[in-house]
């Protein structure tokens, strides 16, 4: 096994444990976690809302901390959401990466921005 299952598995043994020790499980609906992850996107967006390209990198070092956190918040529900549905995020990444080569083959999608329907 590499490293990255393993550090997956110890991360989201420390979010379980952090939401176990408070008995927050109880709150914690499919729809609820699916909604806290949601809201977390939209702040992370909000960061960039409205901002002109030239705008944009400033904001990342300007606010590069609260870039981090909303990130780390995201995380946080994906990997609660994970462990809640038994999913394995390290192989259900592989094996989407597997599914996207074949959709995406270099030789057609190098430099192109489109859909692999369309390509």
């Amino acid at each position: 096994m590499n490293e990255t299952p393993k550090q997956l598995e110890k991360l989201k043994k420390l979010v379980i444990n952090f939401r176990r020790d408070r008995d927050w499980e109880q709150f914690h609906t499919i729809k609820d976690r699916l909604l806290a992850l949601s809201a977390e996107v939209a702040e992370l967006s909000e960061i960039f809302l409205w901002l002109k390209d030239g705008e944009i990198e400033s904001a990342k070092l300007k606010r590069h901390k609260e870039i981090s956190d909303e990130l780390a918040d995201i995380f946080y529900w994906l990997l609660i959401l994970s462990n809640d549905l038994k999913i394995d995020l390290a192989e259900a990444l592989s094996n989407k990466m597997k599914e996207n080569e074949l959709k995406y083959p270099i030789n057609k999608a190098k430099g192109v921005a489109t859909k692999y329907t369309t390509l």
